[in-house]
């Protein structure tokens, strides 16, 4: 499996990352068994988050035994010092382990986001203290709006940013071109998110009429595409891209990664012609 440097750090993770959404609602026996068949593949680098369902207590003992074989990477979505603390002292207990060798803030959007993470009795400082009690390794942050990212980045030296770099939201809206720059100048490890994605569902169909009813969007599923996806976001400085959370579609990108090469500018035309009539699932770089 091909690995990449997280930062200026001498720690390399898969550039496919493990979406913990993958074991969520799955049978303890089902989440083992793609857990091992991750790891299998050298699969070291898994992201998880309490708001995924059940899927914390199943990465848990999926993981056990293996924890100092991977990167494991947990987020929070409080924004509050006390909830956060909370939060991830549960997420601790729960993944049975006592450190997170990465810890985010999760989905930063608004400016409301932004100003009560880091104020005062935000969840920063939550954050700060853990890291300090060796609890945390890494801090970073997720974010669906490039106003969050480049705030945050503007009030901590966060490590790296988990963030969506997506074909068709880059090359139309110019969606993430901002951090993109920002990381290049500053170092800044890069963590892509719907590097797969194609667009919405169709609006009024319900989760369980998906075909992938545990992702919130589309994914592009055949192979020809979705390869030429998943290189144009490796192709982006960026380390890792963490795949839908639908064993399909990790198996997918796990299969198409063994021929990775760097996209070209024919195929970024390419890329630019698909889908015309259909709206990225991110309109804006200022959403």
């Amino acid at each position: 499996m091909l690995q990449r440097p997280y930062g200026k750090t001498k720690e390399m993770l898969s550039v496919i990352g493990f979406a913990g959404i993958i074991v969520m609602n799955e049978t303890q026996s089902d989440a083992n068994r793609f857990v091992a068949e991750a790891l299998d593949q050298d699969i070291n680098y898994f992201d998880v988050a309490p708001s995924y369902g059940d899927a914390q207590d199943k990465l848990g003992p999926a993981l056990a035994g293996h924890r100092q074989d991977v990167f494991l990477a947990c987020k929070t979505e409080k924004r509050t010092r006390k909830e956060a603390e909370e939060a991830l002292n549960h997420s601790l207990k729960t993944l049975q382990t006592d450190y997170f060798d990465l810890y985010q803030l999760h989905s930063m959007t608004t400016e409301a986001d932004v100003a009560q993470a880091f104020g005062p009795n935000g969840v920063m400082e939550t954050v700060v203290k853990a890291q300090q009690e060796g609890k945390i390794r890494h801090v970073g942050f997720s974010a669906h709006s490039d106003y969050a990212a480049q705030a945050c980045l503007d009030r901590f030296p966060f490590e790296s940013v988990l963030f969506p770099l997506n074909w068709m939201t880059y090359l139309r809206e110019g969606f993430g071109k901002p951090l993109v720059e920002r990381a290049q100048k500053d170092g800044l490890t890069l963590l892509a998110l719907k590097a797969l994605a194609r667009c919405a569902w169709p609006e009024g169909m319900t989760r369980e009429a998906r075909p992938y009813p545990k992702t919130w969007y589309q994914p592009l599923d055949d192979p020809d595409r979705a390869d030429l996806a998943l290189r144009f976001t490796l192709s982006l400085p960026v380390t890792a891209a963490v795949t839908p959370g639908d064993i399909r579609m990790f198996r997918l990108a796990t299969q198409l990664i063994g021929a990775y090469r760097p996209i070209t500018p024919d195929e970024v035309e390419l890329l630019k012609t698909w889908d015309e009539d259909r709206q990225p699932i991110f309109t804006s770089p200022k959403a």
